[in-house]
């Protein structure tokens, strides 16, 4: 029911400049409740929930749709006098963001309970909705899987000059500075990032990057999975030249991230924007969020429609989202590799 090709996927980002959606069909009525959704999760799945929440609930949705940081950041400045009643972010940091300037409140707990607690704040003032992972794109007639490196690191190297595509300005790219840094030290991930630098090829997006894949111009590339997922479903599986690579024992190259939501302490209509994260939380919100997109559910018990690799298969990077924090770091190591 809810398909995406890889050019909605692309579209959905909300990169460009912020613009109102209402998710309403009929004009309101004085009674009628109409949340504020500020979203810079991709599009689909968001027209996919809204629409189920508007059909379960008689709740309206109108959606702000942008960059998640950028959200953040005009969240931060709005303050006391915003009018969003739940932000829905691509990325954990920008939540963790403005939880730090305890803008959000906490989550209902049967909303907490819903997903594993490894997957939202441990204040509660924000939770996982669904997870999508850190994989290696490689071209299936230029290189050999068996070929590839044991760990993300080991890409910053000679040996693979001019054959690994990176975007230095995607925010799950920054997650993933964040959790070298925490797992092999801070000068490992600069020492990563001058060596990723001087050796990869720069793309402005993980999807630009995955196409260049599949397209033979480069041999692999550091992405997000549901890039390559929407790509298939766009090509056909079959006639994919691009496979996805997990590299999984505990390397950072494996890294779990999550879209989340949570409630503005401004927020006018409390109880509907808790019902709305309840929402996202709950097997219906579940199953219409994951068939629009090829992340994973976070709800036990929910099952995606895409052929992900099994979530209990990828063994991940002990890295959770609370610990990955707001991810400041992350860019100051950018700058200091002449990468920002």
């Amino acid at each position: 029911m809810y398909d995406v090709t890889r050019r909605q996927l692309i579209a959905g980002a909300g990169l460009g400049g912020v613009a109102i959606l209402s998710g309403a069909v009929l004009p309101a009525r004085a009674d009628t409740v109409r949340l504020a959704l500020y979203n810079g999760q991709h599009r689909p799945p968001v027209e996919a929930l809204v629409a189920a929440f508007t059909q379960a609930t008689g709740i309206e949705v109108a959606t702000r749709n942008g960059n998640s940081a950028q959200l953040a950041s005009q969240l931060i400045e709005e303050g006391p006098n915003s009018p969003a009643d739940v932000f829905w972010s691509e990325e954990s940091p920008s939540l963790a963001a403005i939880a730090e300037k305890g803008l959000l409140v906490p989550l209902a707990a049967d909303t907490l309970a819903a997903v594993p607690e490894t997957y939202h704040a441990k204040d509660g003032t924000w939770t996982g909705a669904t997870a999508r992972c850190r994989v290696v794109v490689y071209n299936k007639s230029m290189i050999e899987p068996a070929s590839l490196p044991p760990s993300v690191l080991d890409f910053a190297a000679e040996a693979w000059a001019d054959k690994v595509a990176f975007a230095p300005n995607s925010g799950a790219f920054q997650q993933q500075i964040v959790a070298v840094s925490l797992l092999k030290g801070r000068d490992a991930a600069l020492a990563w990032l001058k060596g990723l630098k001087q050796y990869g090829r720069v793309y402005n997006s993980d999807s630009a990057a995955v196409e260049a894949v599949e397209s033979g111009e480069i041999e692999t590339a550091l992405s997000n999975n549901y890039y390559w997922h929407a790509l298939a479903r766009e090509i056909g599986a079959d006639d994919m030249q691009s496979a996805i690579h997990n590299i999984g024992h505990g390397d950072p190259g494996t890294l779990i991230t999550v879209s989340g939501a949570g409630v503005l302490k401004t927020s006018k209509n409390a109880d509907a924007a808790q019902k709305f994260v309840a929402f996202m939380v709950s097997a219906e919100g579940q199953a219409a969020i994951v068939g629009a997109i090829a992340e994973y559910p976070l709800r036990p018990g929910v099952v995606s429609p895409f052929p992900l690799t099994p979530f209990d298969q990828l063994d991940p990077a002990p890295v959770t989202p609370a610990q990955l924090g707001t991810a400041e770091d992350a860019l100051a190591l950018l700058r200091e590799a002449d990468l920002a």
